[in-house]
């Protein structure tokens, strides 16, 4: 029991330092493919605009979303 206790977690070990090796970014090349407007969430841009102005009209205390203005969302 404890030998197999020891293999399988040998084992996981291999595994995450195996995740460790593999490349995660994104080639330059890449980016024009991610910045296909398809890849967007929201199905509808119109709505999505106006949502993203509303929360950072909302939000506009936080900043970093590249809004400006604040308070009722009138600008």
């Amino acid at each position: 029991m404890q030998d197999m206790k020891f293999l399988l977690s040998i084992l996981v070990m291999m595994f995450v330092l195996t995740g460790c090796s593999i490349k995660p970014w994104i080639e330059p090349y890449e980016r024009a493919n991610l910045a296909d407007p398809i890849m967007n969430f929201g199905r509808d841009p119109v709505s999505s605009a106006y949502i993203n102005h509303v929360f950072e009209a909302r939000e506009g205390a936080r900043g970093a979303e590249g809004g400006s203005g604040g308070g009722c969302g009138c600008n």
